[in-house]
Formats: structure tokens, C-alpha cells, sequence
């Protein structure tokens, strides 16, 4: 008789989760909570960037990503430089190594097919592409769910993209401008599908229309420099940013309103302490939050969310409240547009904070409007995303064991690739 620990799916989750961003992490929740209530069987551990933090917070075995513990901070030392060295060259035989043990690897969610934020191709991209073509190699099926994707300047760090996306076994995107980006590079999209975002998938706090005189609103805040593309200039695009959102925070609180500020990543609270110190007011406080879940219940809890970070609006959009995006790529746009809400939009690298209160008074007057939209989207959402991890894992787990599994996958690479 065959026990269940040797028919069981060995499922390995790979990425930068536990490393600060909330958004990262609510998306490996998603996953987790689908393959626990649907493939209770399946032994799942990661491969990520804050190893510690995964296994205490989800209680799954959990390897560091990089050899090398400080793979992201900037080497100036000669130690440091050598064990970043090192590391490229130790990391392709533990990453190979790692995915050997798995019958799959999803990676859940995240922008990891992009560069809409300052990245060099030596970091994730490089390490990315070793996870997918050791998949490719060893025959363990990499899938791509729910990622994020878009143009990329820079030719090192498009070519690594470009061939991750191509040796994975399976790609589904959270939006359809993704999935241009990647058709763009050369990648045959014809089978992949377009999804709302993992994060729909999580459960909603629980909601109800404000009444009374004007409440809180929830500002979500970002340590915004501008993208990949925008190094030269990233100083200024920063200080533009922090001085229109100060200006914002500062009109409504002239106004009386409550504001609770919002983060996404750890990174992000030098942003905070700047409002807090140049608005100095009793109204102004930082919400603290440490996951999706505690962003949702802020918003839930809020009259209006103007909001940067594209899971803080995902947060606001799921919990039903009335959202400004603060918009730095073409995902938030893509996000707004498909809750409704696509008029709300304002430049994150030119916060013009007169326009932004403009608009953000004309989203309130359309506030029970809005909410009724957003209430009918969400369920759209839902039942989009459970049909889409419903079907992602009968295609990644069938009945017939580890072998179909593997032959299927990438059978369906195969056809995707030629």
C-alpha cells in the first residue's frame, strides 16, 4: 500500500516573501489558503527572500534565497563584494538543488516580470531565471501565477525576464497590460490567461456605508523614487512626491478630517515620519499595519482611501471603499479601470496637490455610487480568482500522481514555447 506522505504533491512556493512587502506576502497567503483548503495533502516549504519570517508566520519550511545575506545592500567593502560573488555562483546549484525536492513550484503573485521600481538584473531577475530554467531542466513544472509584467529598458534585465517567462511551464497574469508586456518581449501569450490579482482571493473584512459627518481618511504612502528607467532623476521624482503628498495631508486636515497613514514595505516609513513631522497635527497617525489583512481592515474602516502602493489599492478597491489611485505604472491604471473607478487616477510623479483634492472631493460626492460599483466588481473578482486557482491546480495536481504531473505541465510549456 502506498502511504500518503509518498503520494502527497511536493509544492514549493518561490520569491521575495517576508522581505517587508505586504503585497508579496498577501499573495502567498492566497496560495497557501487555496492549496490548504483544496490539497490539504500537499507539503509545501519556500524558497524566499526572508526565510525566518515565512516559516514562523505560516509554518512552512522556508530556505534563504541567496547565499549571501546581504545580497541586497549595496557592497562596497572587498569582503563584500566577494561574497556577492560567491553567492552568483552558489546560488544556481541550491537553487536546482531546492527545486529537485519539488513535483512543482508556483510562484505566487508579485510584479517579478517587471521594473516599474528601481532593480538590478543581478538581484531577483538573475535569480528568478535560475529557478525557471532549473525547472526546465530538471522537469519540475515552474508556475508563473498572477504575476505582474511590463516594458523594460534595461537589455540585461529584459533578456533575463524574457527567458524566465519562457521556460516556465505555466503564465497567468493579474492584468492584460502584463501580458502585452511579456507578448512584447518575444514570449507566445496565446494560451496565458489574464486574472484579477491573487489577493481577491482573501477573505473581506467585513464593511458597512459611513453615515454621519465626514470620517477618516486612509493615505497610503510610498518611498516612491520612480521606476527602473528613472535613476538619474530619482531624487527629484522623491522629493516632488513626499512635498505634494504633504501638501494633501495637510488640506485635509484643514479640513478636520482624520487622517491614518498607510505603508506597503517596510521602506516606506521614513515617508510617514516625514508627514508626521511637517503636518504636526493630532489628526495624522500611522495605522502600523503588518499584513494585507490589516490594510483591508483600515480601509474597510475609512470614508476614502487615496492610496500609492497597488496593494494598498487593492486593499481599499476589496474592501468596498471609494479609491484615488496614486499611480506609478500601468497595473494601478489596469486595477482602477477594472473596479470601475478608472477616472481616479492622478500621476505619482507629479502630485500636484491642488488637482489631487479636486479629485478627491469629486470621489467623495460619488461615494455611495461608488461602492455599490465596487461592491458588484468584487464579486466578479472572486469568483474569477477561485476559478482560476481551481483550474491552475487541476492542471498542476492531477488525480494520476507526481509523473502525469510533470508530463502535463509541460506538455502545456511545450505548446505555449514552439
Amino acid at each position: 500500500m502506498t502511504s500518503a506522505k509518498e503520494t502527497s504533491v511536493r509544492v514549493g512556493v518561490f520569491g521575495l516573501l517576508g522581505s517587508g512587502n505586504l503585497g508579496n506576502d498577501g499573495s502567498l497567503e492566497a496560495v497557501l489558503g487555496h492549496l490548504r483548503a483544496e490539497h490539504p495533502e500537499a507539503v509545501v516549504d519556500a524558497l524566499c527572500g526572508g526565510a525566518e519570517v515565512v516559516a514562523a508566520r505560516y509554518g512552512i519550511p522556508a530556505t534563504r534565497l541567496h547565499w549571501y545575506r546581504g545580497e541586497y545592500r549595496t557592497a562596497s567593502r572587498a569582503g563584500a563584494i566577494a561574497g556577492k560573488g560567491l553567492g552568483k555562483l552558489l546560488d544556481p546549484v541550491r537553487t536546482a538543488a531546492w527545486v529537485r525536492r519539488h513535483d512543482v513550484v508556483i510562484v505566487p503573485g508579485m510584479g517579478v516580470l517587471e521594473a516599474t521600481l528601481p532593480l538590478r538584473p543581478w538581484g531577483f531577475p538573475y535569480s528568478l531565471f535560475l529557478l525557471c530554467a532549473s525547472g526546465r531542466l530538471l522537469r519540475t513544472p515552474v508556475a508563473l501565477v498572477g504575476v505582474g509584467a511590463a516594458p523594460i529598458g534595461n537589455r540585461p534585465t529584459r533578456a533575463l525576464v524574457r527567458w524566465s517567462a519562457r521556460l516556465a511551464a505555466y503564465r497567468s497574469y493579474r492584468d492584460a497590460p502584463s501580458r502585452d508586456a511579456i507578448r512584447e518581449m518575444g514570449v507566445d501569450t496565446a494560451r496565458d490567461e489574464v486574472h484579477p490579482d491573487l489577493a481577491f482571493a482573501l477573505p473581506s473584512p467585513r464593511t458597512s456605508a459611513p453615515s454621519g459627518p465626514p470620517g477618516a481618511v486612509c493615505v497610503g504612502v510610498m518611498d516612491f523614487h520612480g521606476g527602473n528607467d528613472d535613476r538619474a532623476r530619482a531624487d527629484e521624482i522623491h522629493r516632488r512626491y513626499l512635498d505634494g503628498m504633504i501638501r494633501f495631508v495637510r488640506a485635509l486636515v484643514e479640513d478636520g478630517r482624520p487622517v491614518r497613514l498607510l505603508t506597503g514595505d517596510t521602506c516606506d516609513a521614513s515617508v510617514v515620519a516625514a508627514i508626521l513631522d511637517a503636518v504636526d497635527s493630532p489628526l495624522v497617525t500611522d495605522a502600523e499595519v503588518t499584513s494585507l489583512a490589516d490594510l483591508m481592515k483600515e480601509t474597510a474602516a475609512a470614508d476614502t482611501v487615496v492610496a500609492t502602493r497597488y496593494h494598498n489599492l487593492i486593499c481599499a478597491l476589496k474592501a468596498g471603499t471609494p479609491t484615488l489611485a496614486l499611480s506609478y505604472a500601468a497595473k494601478s491604471e489596469a486595477l482602477m479601470e477594472r473596479m470601475g473607478l478608472g477616472a481616479y487616477c492622478h500621476p505619482a510623479r507629479e502630485v500636484d496637490a491642488g488637482q489631487l483634492l479636486e479629485q478627491f472631493r469629486e470621489l467623495e460626492q460619488r461615494s455611495a455610487e461608488l461602492r455599490q460599483t465596487l461592491a458588484e466588481r468584487n464579486l466578479v473578482a472572486a469568483r474569477q480568482i477561485e476559478e482560476h486557482l481551481t483550474a491552475l491546480t487541476a492542471a498542476l495536481f492531477p488525480a494520476t500522481g507526481h509523473t502525469h504531473t510533470h508530463t502535463h505541465a509541460h506538455a502545456h510549456a511545450e505548446r505555449k514555447t514552439r
